[in-house]
């Protein structure tokens, strides 16, 4: 997918509109950052792995991180500099953050053009530190393999997230048993295969979503047995519908270009 960089990406604190296909490409800041979807659907790519989100959730990006965004669907970008002395997490990491009403409409407001360093935007930004202190984390993250075997499984799966395959019959075509596999999963993902499977699957029906397929088609092509078992893990993972999710996109009002300024159930598909 190609990534285009849209404004300066060194400015932490901004509001734009990203199209289909397009992103920010790798870059850094010197302070922390969040960065938000409040329309479509925006990931976040490191040496570490992916972060996904819609737009009930947030990924924080600490400070000195490489990073590139990507993103699905029309994206309303809003992204907020979080001053290294006022960080409200302590996460030496990014981590997807679940988003609240009242959240969301503080990350809205304050990454808009108006000037920041009032007293006003500084009582803004300690309403949002405050509200993000609170958030609580979300498992949204597919880690970057390092074992070539798990590398070479994971694309697999990532190339036809409905591959149907056991970890035996996976591990066949790489040249691992299941038992090393099982390991891998565990020592370099942090969880078992069928969580991460759960997690790809959730990524890949973010992307589809944003790209309009229907909810029955997203769930046949990312492996679900059913439509119903589909609607069921994804309301679990992100606390609503994929159909309450595509309206509440759609009745998002679009941002202009402003260059300046879950637990995923183990056992599930």
């Amino acid at each position: 997918m190609p990534i285009f960089r849209h404004g300066p990406p060194h400015i932490p604190t901004t509001t734009r509109h990203l199209a289909p296909g397009t992103g920010v490409r790798a870059h850094r800041h010197e302070v922390h950052q969040v960065v938000y979807a409040g329309r479509g659907v925006l990931s976040v790519r490191t040496d570490a792995g992916t972060w996904v989100a819609p737009a009930t959730r947030a990924i924080w990006v600490p400070a000195g991180t490489s990073h590139e965004h990507r993103a699905y669907g029309e994206t309303a970008l809003h992204t907020v500099g979080v001053p290294l002395d006022r960080d409200p997490l302590g996460l030496p990491r990014p981590a997807v953050l679940a988003v609240e009403p009242l959240l969301r409409e503080l990350i809205i407001a304050y990454s808009s053009p108006e000037p920041k360093g009032t007293p006003e935007a500084d009582r803004m930004l300690a309403v949002v530190l405050d509200r993000l202190r609170h958030a609580p984390e979300q498992p949204l993250h597919l880690p970057a393999p390092r074992d070539p075997r798990l590398a070479a499984l994971c694309a697999l799966l990532d190339d036809d997230p409905a591959d149907p395959r056991t970890l035996g019959e996976l591990g066949a075509a790489v040249g691992a048993s299941a038992r090393t596999l099982a390991r891998l999963f565990r020592a370099e993902a942090g969880m078992t295969f069928p969580q991460w499977r759960t997690q790809l699957r959730l990524h890949h029906a973010l992307v589809l979503l944003a790209g309009d397929a229907t909810v029955t088609s997203v769930a046949r092509r990312c492996g679900w047995s059913s439509t119903s078992a589909f609607i069921d893990v994804y309301r679990r993972a992100f606390g609503h519908t994929p159909g309450a999710r595509r309206a509440a996109a759609g009745a998002a009002a679009p941002v202009a270009d402003v260059p300046h300024r879950f637990t995923p159930d183990p056992t599930a598909g």
